[in-house]
């Protein structure tokens, strides 16, 4: 059974970093698109960044290209998103997930499994 499972979100100022982390359960990371998402109150679901399989490529969505970095350890089988000049727009519940494919962008569609979510909150 597939599983994730994130931490490391909190409240921070603006200006500052967060990471994340998702431990996966179930499936390999190194060759599976694994992503994240976001989601604040009132609005949408959001894609946030996703990596494709032996991290041959990686999308970020406009709002937090060159402040937001995803990576990967295969050997703890867990993604890593860092978050740098982090703005009070940043502020959602973050989402990690594992996609069926990475090749038709952030549809949730292709998201087959969630994690639970991690609150990330940022202040001016």
């Amino acid at each position: 059974q597939v599983q994730l499972v994130e931490s490391g979100g909190g409240s921070v100022q603006a200006g500052g970093s967060l990471r994340l982390a998702c431990a996966a359960s179930g499936l390999a990371v190194d060759t599976t698109c694994m992503g994240w998402f976001r989601q604040a109150p009132g609005t949408q679901r959001e894609g946030v960044t996703r990596i494709y399989p032996n991290g041959e490529k990686i999308v970020y969505a406009a709002p937090v290209r060159g402040r937001f970095t995803i990576s990967q350890d295969n050997a703890k089988n867990t993604v890593y998103l860092q978050m740098d000049s982090l703005k009070p727009e940043d502020s959602a519940m973050y989402y990690c997930a594992a996609f069926s494919t990475c090749i038709y962008g952030f549809g949730s569609a292709f998201v087959r499994r969630w994690g639970q979510g991690t609150q990330v909150t940022v202040s001016s």
